[in-house]
């Protein structure tokens, strides 16, 4: 069963409460949720910290999504816990600070990520993927990294482990490609920057929409 896992929690260091500023219509963390919520899958799952919990609870539900709490620092056990309690086979990852995340590459890498331990598309500007990890393999992960590092990002146990995990990032296909561009929100200016591009493009763009934008926007 292919399940989506979107971590976040609301004491960010760069960005405090980033997760419910006002965004699109909704919050930062209500328009990523919106878009996980076009992928195909079973079940749908907000991991946060218990701090968290209260106030993103209301968040996850509006976009359709279950919500679990867990460790702060350990992101890793959140993921396993989700995993265990809906008996996830496949997980698509995501976060919190991608308000403008595509779902359409998400589709198009679950297509071709299949027999894969982990998969993500590079070449893309920053914040507009998700990670496809077969959760067996997170499983394996949050039962052995002892790496700080590794716990709080989820996957860098697996790629960090290329003769053990069967890992593909392949190129993302050439009308996405553009890596110096960046829709990740972990400052103030990041966030601004998103705000331009909902107001120039509208709540909800196609990633198309969104690519174009920021290649027009970094011409001299």
């Amino acid at each position: 069963m292919t399940g989506i896992i979107a971590q976040a929690r609301l004491d960010s260091t760069r960005l405090p409460r980033k997760a419910l500023l006002p965004f699109a219509g909704t919050t930062l963390l209500g328009s990523a949720l919106r878009r996980l919520s076009r992928i195909p899958a079973k079940v749908r799952v907000l991991a946060v910290d218990e701090a968290s919990l209260a106030e993103l609870t209301p968040v996850a539900e509006e976009a359709g999504f279950e919500i679990m709490a867990g460790p702060k620092d350990d992101v890793l056990l959140r993921f396993e816990l989700v995993i265990r309690a809906y008996g996830m086979d496949r997980v698509v990852r995501a976060t919190g600070d991608n308000p403008l995340v595509s779902p359409e590459l998400a589709v198009l890498l679950l297509k071709s990520a299949k027999r894969t331990d982990y998969a993500g598309y590079e070449g893309m500007p920053v914040g507009l993927g998700v990670e496809i990890v077969d959760a067996g393999a997170l499983l394996e992960a949050s039962e052995e990294a002892e790496d700080a590092y590794e716990r709080e990002h989820v996957c860098p146990f697996l790629y960090r482990r290329p003769d053990r995990f069967r890992i593909v990032k392949p190129g993302v296909p050439e009308p996405y490609r553009f890596p110096e561009g960046r829709i990740t929100v972990d400052t103030d200016a990041d966030y601004r920057s998103a705000l331009e591009i909902v107001e120039a493009l509208g709540p909800d763009p196609a990633t198309l929409d969104i690519v174009g934008f920021l290649k027009r926007r970094k011409l001299p």
